[in-house]
């Protein structure tokens, strides 16, 4: 049956679905529906589709999905999922750099295609990453040696309560390792509509993460000769080999975020293990790889049901066919215990987890004693 709040959205709009399967709206390849769907391809359309709601059915619950590449289904989703279809690229040259103004649905990797055959530079490390512009800014997506927050100016919003139009300055958005205001202390307030980027029309390439010299000098290419395009070539290179497709095998790239403990800590676990990886945050915090702690504890490669550890990279959970979301969460869950006990550390979830109702937080794992 019908509500009010389905008749008056389908007075504007014919893209209400019903009982819709989300199992193409995730990279788990986790089965998985939703009560209703709404696409929409316009901020206009946006607005009138949270005030409809908010008038009709202040209390049901709203989830907000760019491409799935960060979410696990937990169950079914017992109210409406919003999915934006808003695209396009606006590219303005200024005295500072590049300014460009992108749609939420664009596809990341698009977009860093788009920079680097324009002479846009910035965005080359952070090549190859799956999901969509409006997930990159709520994530602070980052990958070898680059986060990016640092060259976001600002984010378009609409507020999933009023309909209301904002925008945030990059200063107020809260940006961490792998956090935002968006994902934390706003989660589900604000729906991303466009991201503002400022790039550089001077490519300074960098280098010193994640074996990318070690790459460039196997093919001849020395540091000064590196192109933008030898650059996204090698981090595309490097990410494949790692990382499993989630078309062939469900995942969500990297499922953990690296811990950022204190030096004390750090030299602790060094005397255990000399050889432990690590990147300097400041004088006082030391970053640790997560996908280095799991692998010590024997996760790589292993399986618990259907779920698994990846084989080539600790960091990754894959679903081996037939997965629940809460057999993967079964497998966080035993992995981060785990390494708790092991090092002392506790790692957490980089995935946004979604019961039936709302997006769920994962608790700090219990230690044993």
């Amino acid at each position: 049956m019908e509500t009010g709040f389905v008749r008056k959205l389908n007075r504007f709009m014919a893209r209400i679905e019903y009982n819709y399967p989300l199992l193409s709206h995730n990279t788990f390849g986790i089965e998985a529906y939703a009560d209703r769907f709404v696409a929409y391809d316009s901020v206009e359309d946006l607005r009138q589709v949270v005030r409809r709601l908010r008038a009709d059915c202040p209390d049901v619950p709203v989830l907000h999905i760019g491409g799935g590449s960060n979410l696990l289904f937990l169950s079914d989703f017992k109210g409406v999922v919003l999915h934006s279809a808003i695209g396009g690229i606006e590219c303005e040259e200024q005295p500072d750099g590049i300014r460009l103004r992108v749609g939420a649905a664009v596809v990341w990797d698009d977009l860093v295609a788009y920079c680097v055959e324009h002479g846009f530079y910035g965005l080359e490390n952070l090549s190859f990453i799956p999901g969509e512009v409006g997930a990159s800014a709520v994530q602070n997506i980052g990958a070898y040696g680059a986060e990016v927050k640092d060259v976001i100016t600002a984010v378009e919003t609409v507020g999933l309560q009023d309909g209301e139009v904002r925008m945030f300055d990059v200063s107020a958005c809260g940006y961490a390792y792998r956090k935002s205001i968006f994902k934390e202390e706003w989660r589900g307030r604000y729906a991303v509509t466009h991201v503002h980027f400022r790039l550089s029309a001077t490519f300074r390439p960098n280098l010193d993460y994640g074996g990318i010299r070690e790459a460039l000098s196997a093919e001849g290419i020395r540091p000064e000769e590196v192109t933008a395009q030898d650059l996204r070539r090698v981090v595309i290179a490097i990410r494949k080999a790692k990382l499993p497709d989630p078309k062939v095998q469900g995942n969500a790239g990297s499922f953990f975020m690296n811990p950022v403990v204190s030096r004390e800590v750090y030299e602790a676990i060094k005397g255990d293990y000399p050889d432990v990886p690590h990147y300097e945050v400041d004088a006082k915090r030391v970053k640790i790889p997560a996908g280095w702690l799991i692998e010590r504890c024997g996760w790589k490669g292993r399986s618990l049901g259907r779920a698994a550890v990846h084989d080539r990279q600790a960091l990754v959970l894959v679903n081996k066919g037939g997965a629940t979301g809460r057999d993967i969460l079964a497998l966080c869950e035993a992995v981060r215990a785990d390494v708790l006990s092991r090092f002392g550390i506790s790692i957490s979830p980089e995935v946004n987890i979604i019961g039936g109702l709302s997006l769920i937080h994962i608790s700090e794992p219990t230690r044993p004693y």
